[in-house]
């Protein structure tokens, strides 16, 4: 297959000369280890501590990988990616809340982002996090099948409450609800509670869509079971299939903690078990769409191919690809002038509340090998590109 994601004018077509700049500047600071636990370190303290650097943080990094404060700002840039045929998935990333009112807020959020969905074309999705409806301890301790307390199982009944009043909505108003995965001590108990909303409303074809993190060497081995439940009971299976964003935390945990690791041995490990899930997937199409979330090139080559292989057309609404804001445009917008179904995820919130998912992006660059330097080539390339035709 030509190699079709090295077209930079394609892929920055949306961003001006300053745009393109600051975002090489962005870069070359992510592409520094000490420079981003310093920056970390720094935003934190500042943020705490009520310094002035909201407008600071708002003219770069913010503006760089998120949408807005509010899911109205967001509408100009969901118009303008648009025109280019690239979607968007608006993403309250408001991380790490602990309180009843804050997991309301969440799910009226949520609601209102189905009903931005169901409005325009451009937003195809709708999406929400188990921790934004719920504590993590509780998910963990629910995983566990530990015993609640008469207060813990009426949180608990709550949380349920949220997930079924988001995929209701969802299913009544037609939207497809990407449901997105978070650790592993957390994730038994959010899987029941994905599958048991797949069941009830994938009934007809897929509404609700789990998220599986294939640097988990189990992942696939729980495809292939939830898939011989799903032809057991007759419901649809939609997956969000990503390499996942906790790897750190988690090697962190298993050896303190004293048990196998989840993630797989190595990089290459993790690339087999992405594609293994892809091709099962692509394979079961009759029951099954995907959301291919990854900004990996050759991942991304070889679903194409496989459609291709398969007679199944780039427009063929089972199969989604998906990126970051902010990230990989040269594949976003090289799949959408090439007729794929191609979303980005459109994070937004208030600036403070933000900050935590935009630590980790920048944490996430500097950690995925090869990741900030084809960033930084595409863009330096770019600006050569511009440059020669001055």
């Amino acid at each position: 297959m030509n190699n079709i994601f090295n077209n930079t004018q394609i892929a920055f077509a949306l961003k001006s000369d300053t745009e393109l700049d600051r975002a090489y500047f962005l870069f070359k600071l992510i592409n520094s280890q000490p420079l981003v636990r310093i920056g970390t370190a720094v935003t934190n303290f500042a943020i705490k501590a009520n310094l002035p650097v909201e407008s600071l943080i708002r003219a770069t990094v913010f503006d760089h990988f998120c949408g807005g404060v509010n899911e109205d700002d967001c509408l100009s840039v969901v118009d303008k990616m648009y025109t280019k045929g690239v979607s968007s998935v608006l993403d309250y990333s408001v991380e790490g809340k602990e309180e009843e009112n804050q997991f309301d807020a969440a799910l009226e959020m949520t609601l209102k982002t189905i009903e931005f969905a169901k409005e325009r074309k451009a937003i195809p999705f709708a999406v929400f996090k188990p921790t934004g409806l719920g504590r993590l301890d509780l998910y963990e301790k629910v995983g566990e099948k530990q015993t609640l307390s008469p207060d813990e199982q009426a949180e608990w009944d709550r949380v349920v409450t949220r997930f079924d009043q988001v995929c209701s909505e969802a299913h009544k108003k037609n939207v497809a609800l990407l449901i997105d995965a978070e650790e592993s001590w957390m994730q038994d108990a959010a899987d029941d509670l994905v599958t048991e909303m797949m069941r009830k409303y994938n009934k007809e074809k897929v509404i609700v869509f789990n998220t599986l993190q294939m640097y988990r060497w189990d992942r696939l081995d729980y495809l292939k079971k939830l898939h011989e439940q799903a032809k057991t009971e007759g419901f649809f299976i939609g997956m969000k299939l990503v390499r996942g964003a906790y790897m750190e935390k988690e090697n962190v945990r298993a050896e303190e903690k004293g048990y196998a690791t989840p993630i797989c041995a190595s990089k290459e490990a993790s690339d087999i078990n992405y594609d293994a899930a892809v091709l099962y997937m692509a394979e079961h199409l009759d029951t099954m769409s995907i959301f291919a979330g990854t900004h990996n090139e050759e991942s991304t080559y070889k679903l194409m191919e496989l459609m291709k292989a398969k007679g199944i057309q780039s427009t063929d609404d089972r199969i989604w690809f998906g990126q970051l804001y902010g990230m990989s445009d040269n594949i976003s917008y090289n799949l959408a002038a090439n007729g794929y179904n191609i979303a980005k995820y459109l994070p937004f919130g208030p600036v403070k509340d933000v900050m935590p998912y935009l630590i980790r992006r920048a944490e996430e660059n500097t950690s995925v090998a090869g990741q900030t330097s084809r960033e930084l080539s595409m863009i330096k390339a770019e600006r050569n590109r511009r440059k020669g035709k001055k």
